[in-house]
């Protein structure tokens, strides 16, 4: 015979005397140690240990994230749900009570880290609030269990986790990794737990049958990896309804059966195709800052969905070039930046912004630090420019799977700074062309499953022959970029530059020329004017010539 459940929270074991009150039967006395009169609303967590908890005014007074544990009720199961006070306990799901011990409120941690943060009421039927800060924080469950494993199922509500944990251990005899997101519109916390997430062999998606839930899929999916992902789906809304119609059974044989997911589409016929014509014919391009004018002329500029390649030699200003943009689409866009800059600190990233922001030489004018600070503020104050701390190194996880993260972040504007780094860094088991090759698919995948731009900088080869170098004013050619075919093939815009780093003459020497050699949208290439270097401001101004110093080679 089955075991029957414990669906509730302790048993009563006998009445007694009021240790506060008059009543001479009104206290009642439960199995798990605690008492509570009912005249009076005295409660003792542990009998002889009087504590002063009128439980009708629970949460007006006590439900706060720093005594949620050690002051709230017990844990308790739900009868009408088939819910457990084993389950409930493992989530450390609290409630609340009326006078007369009826539950009045479900009560869910969420944690960030190890730390309570917040946690989520629902007060019955069916009404929700939030108390505490819920930024960052994990998926719900996720404490719970370890990482890594053969499955984790993720579910679209923190009853419906339950559910799916109430099966395992009814099939099981044990809890195996079941998580909840707060709603099929917030799916931040399955972000902040990516890592974790992907630590499992397969991740099962249990989300509701709705609208809202099959869209979430996609976003959920996206965001944890389609080589992860599985699907599972039921007859039922969702997976508390399906435990309580088919039971056991019926929840475990959803999770079972998922099916991988495939996003994949195939488009046949004249309207599909016409109406991804039209939203290709509607893509909107961000232009360049002014002084690339040269190269808005070209190119019209940047497009989402695109990678556009930026090279050149040693010194001749790439990380200016960049950072101008950066600037300029601070200025000009809500939309956040990423910046993986591999060859520089964040603290070097920050002080040549600084300098930029203030239009001053740091190493040739005395600048107060509140004034450093202010501009610091300027740029980094939005929190929409995003750096990655490397510290020397991309640590235990693929540098893709940090950009990607990025993108997720909400990153529509990338910088890769440098490509030879990362392949290095993000193609394990893979060297020479194929690791290059691996990258760049991999990048153009982001690209385009995020819609984001990505700018990568890439080296040159060095010039053979005895000739000119790139570093003595030569343009590159797309030849001479270092690396594998995938490099130009895969990017959309190519872009190169030099200046004659040694040259006597001051202005030629702070000249960088602009080359397209590559530029899918427009199709348009060719030498793209020129942009000076102010030593004193360390910014660049669009140089008004049509002919070039130095030849194109």
């Amino acid at each position: 015979m089955q075991k029957k459940k414990d669906y509730t929270e302790s048993k009563e074991i006998g009445k007694t005397k009021c240790p506060a009150c008059p009543s001479s039967d009104g206290f009642t006395m439960y199995d798990d140690g605690h008492g509570y009169c009912f005249v009076c609303n005295h409660y003792e967590k542990e009998i002889g240990k009087e504590e002063e908890m009128p439980l009708d005014n629970v949460v007006k007074s006590i439900w706060n994230v720093d005594t949620f544990i050690a002051n709230t009720g017990d844990a308790r199961g739900c009868q009408d749900r088939g819910i457990t006070k084993t389950v409930a306990e493992h989530f450390g799901v609290r409630v609340s009570y009326d006078s007369e011990r009826n539950i009045t409120a479900y009560h869910y941690p969420y944690y960030k880290g190890e730390q309570l943060v917040a946690y989520k009421t629902r007060t019955l039927p069916k009404q929700f609030n939030t108390v505490g800060d819920f930024k960052d924080v994990r998926t719900f469950g996720s404490k719970s269990f370890g990482a890594g494993g053969k499955r984790l199922v993720i579910t679209e509500g923190e009853f419906d986790a339950m559910a799916v944990a109430q099966a395992s251990l009814d099939h099981y005899n044990k809890i195996y990794p079941v998580v909840s997101v707060a709603s099929a519109s917030n799916l931040k916390s399955l972000l902040n737990d990516r890592t974790w997430i992907r630590s499992f062999e397969e991740v099962v998606l249990f989300f509701d049958a709705d609208t809202a839930g099959q869209k979430a899929i996609k976003e959920a999916a996206n965001i944890i990896g389609i080589d992860k992902v599985k699907i599972a789906t039921s007859s039922c809304k969702d997976p508390c309804e399906l435990y309580l119609e088919q039971g056991t059974k019926g929840v475990m044989r959803s999770v079972w059966d998922a099916q991988s997911y495939s996003p994949a589409g195939i488009v046949v016929g004249h309207d599909p195709v016409w109406e991804q014509y039209l939203a290709r014919q509607a893509t909107e391009s961000v232009l360049y800052p002014d002084c690339l004018t040269g190269i808005n002329e070209k190119t019209n500029g940047m497009r989402f969905g695109e990678i556009t390649l930026f090279t050149s030699g040693t010194g001749s200003g790439k990380s200016t070039v960049i950072k101008e943009i950066v600037l300029d689409l601070l200025d000009k866009t809500s939309d956040k930046i990423g910046m993986i800059s591999l060859e520089e600190s964040v603290g070097d990233t920050a002080e040549k912004f600084i300098q930029m922001k203030l239009q001053r030489n740091l190493q040739e004018y005395d600048v107060s630090l509140e004034e450093q600070e202010a501009a610091s503020r300027e740029v980094f104050g939005t929190e929409k420019l995003v750096l990655l701390d490397h510290q020397g190194s991309v640590g235990d996880e693929s540098l893709i799977d940090k950009i990607e993260y990025m993108a997720l972040m909400g990153c529509k504007y990338l910088i890769l700074d440098h490509i030879t780094i990362a392949v290095s860094e993000g193609a394990e088991g893979y060297s020479g062309n194929e690791a290059i090759d691996k990258v760049m698919s991999d990048l153009l995948k982001i690209t385009k499953k995020h819609n984001i731009w990505l700018g990568v900088i890439s080296h040159l080869r060095k010039v053979q022959g005895g000739g000119a170098t790139f570093e003595q004013g030569k343009l590159p050619s797309m030849d001479d970029i270092k690396g594998s075919g995938s490099i130009k093939q895969i990017s959309f815009d190519i872009i190169g530059f030099a200046r004659d780093m040694a040259n006597t003459d001051e202005q030629i020497r702070n000249t960088i020329n602009f080359v397209v050699l590559k530029s899918r949208f427009t199709g348009k290439t060719g030498p793209a004017k020129q942009a000076r270097y102010n030593y004193e401001t360390t910014r660049l101004v669009y140089h008004d010539s049509d002919t070039l110093d130095f030849e194109v080679m």
